[in-house]
């Protein structure tokens, strides 16, 4: 089974749009893997390096709201995908970006703005690890010496394509 989970990379911003995550200009790549050296290219926030060590590394997102808003293109969850990303924790999402997520295999996590500030707040740690448990919707998060858990809801129908590997997994095992 697919682990979710790892080193954390923190965008503390709300409405980043899919432009923001894989450019339009790449769109006409022919793979996804084509698309892993240009994720999060033209985001633009104090400090932030696109092709720096914690973008590089890291295997889960943690934002703020309205995360993925923009064109409805599937090449976003696509270059977290080719980027190792396995789940991005939000306040909210857009509606289309977040299904893609669940539909490509991956996790996307809505958490109050509360706990999001507490997970922004680990940033500061670089030893910080989020461990994500979608059969039990639980996520610890792990930094600085400090440990935290937060529960989490997802729809039986999202929880299975992702436990699945995405939908195509999902039609597989099921038709």
């Amino acid at each position: 089974m697919k682990s979710f989970g790892g080193p954390i990379l923190c965008l503390d911003r709300s409405d980043i749009n899919t432009d923001e995550i894989i450019p339009a200009k790449y769109l006409t790549e022919i793979t996804k893997e084509d698309l892993k050296p240009y994720i999060l290219e033209d985001l633009k926030l104090p400090g932030f390096d696109p092709k720096g060590e914690k973008t590089l590394t890291a295997r889960v997102i943690v934002s703020r709201g309205n995360f993925g808003c923009g064109s409805s293109r599937e090449h976003a969850p696509w270059v977290f995908e080719v980027n190792d990303i396995t789940a991005v924790i939000a306040e909210s999402f857009a509606r289309i970006f977040r299904q893609n997520m669940f539909n490509c295999g991956m996790a996307a996590i809505e958490l109050p703005a509360e706990q999001i500030d507490t997970l922004m707040k680990y940033a500061a740690f670089p030893d910080t690890i989020i461990a994500i448990d979608i059969e039990r919707q639980q996520i610890t998060v792990r930094g600085g010496g400090q440990e935290e858990q937060f529960a989490f809801d997802v729809s039986p129908f999202d929880k299975a394509l992702v436990l699945a590997g995405g939908w195509v997994d999902y039609a597989d095992q099921k038709y």
